[in-house]
């Protein structure tokens, strides 16, 4: 279904507006580059401050960038359920493979809120859905006993996009969603690990800046060569941290200027550049990984 890099795609902004052109450019080298997915309107995307006319355009540039070259998940999250069903309904119509959908942030819902929020939007639109656990941003953990029961009552809850840190959780959820439930790392730092007991991919902040090293790490793993994974390994670590040393995106769009100097890093309030010692960081990282 969905394995290997699929990088969590920032979006270019130029004078406050989304930058179509430096986002098709971003979309065609992420694919010539190895990538083997396309994330859309993530949290690297800047989705939450986006309009929802600006979102689902983003989503449609991609699909249309794309050209069923690789497939697009289109991130549909939002803390109101209808507004995720919106995004759900235009990113099919779209063309978009599947719909990420984050835990409801800010609500703060209990399980059974957690687990109602995925099953109405199942219910309403069969765009398959990837779950996305994040709780560092959104509070809200979706719990193994959730999934299996989404995954048990709706066949197009079909994966994962798991940030909780916790390697442990790939094994519980293989077996309580069984070993055809698509399991996704949310952190590029964890991802070898991730592979190792389970996992099939990474959507990946640091592809943005790294698209084919990340991708031939991620092709690595799957291909069960453990010794060159763990040698990208060691020479992406210190990007992979880079990308958070200051709030994201800002970080990730900093580093892409120093790849590619045609890519804008204008970011949107209340998120901001990154501070003078992060650059410094990020510019040491570039050089360890051979990107400068």
């Amino acid at each position: 279904m969905f394995s290997g890099s699929i990088p969590a795609l920032l979006t270019p902004f130029r004078d406050g507006a989304v930058d179509e052109k430096a986002f098709r450019a971003l979309v065609d080298w992420q694919i010539e580059e190895g990538s083997t997915g396309l994330v859309p309107c993530g949290t690297t995307g800047e989705s939450a401050t986006m309009t929802i006319e600006e979102h689902n355009r983003v989503i449609a540039l991609c699909v249309e960038q794309a050209a069923g070259r690789v497939p697009v998940i289109a991130g549909c999250g939002s803390n109101d359920t209808r507004i995720a069903l919106e995004h759900m309904v235009a990113a099919q119509a779209a063309g978009a493979d599947a719909a990420l959908v984050v835990a409801p942030y800010y609500n703060k819902p209990n399980q059974e809120g957690v687990y109602q929020h995925f099953a109405w939007l199942a219910k309403r639109c069969d765009l398959p859905i990837i779950l996305y656990n994040v709780p560092s941003r959104t509070i809200t953990d979706i719990g193994v006993p959730v999934i299996q029961r989404l995954v048990e009552e709706y066949d197009t809850i079909v994966g994962i996009k798991d940030a909780t840190g916790n390697l442990g959780r790939v094994t519980a959820q293989r077996l309580a969603a069984g070993e055809d439930f698509c399991q996704m790392s949310g952190n590029d730092e964890t991802a070898l690990g991730f592979n190792a007991m389970g996992g099939v991919g990474c959507i990946s902040v640091t592809a943005n800046v790294a698209p084919r090293l990340v991708a031939e790490f991620q092709a690595a793993t799957l291909n069960g060569d453990w010794e060159l994974a763990l040698a990208l390994q060691d020479r992406l670590y210190p990007l992979h941290d880079a990308m958070f040393c200051d709030t994201s995106p800002g970080p990730v769009k900093y580093a892409l200027t120093r790849v590619r100097p045609d890519m804008p890093d204008e970011v949107r309030l209340p998120i901001t550049p990154p501070s003078g010692p992060a650059r410094a960081t990020i510019d040491r990282a570039l050089e360890i990984a051979g990107l400068v």
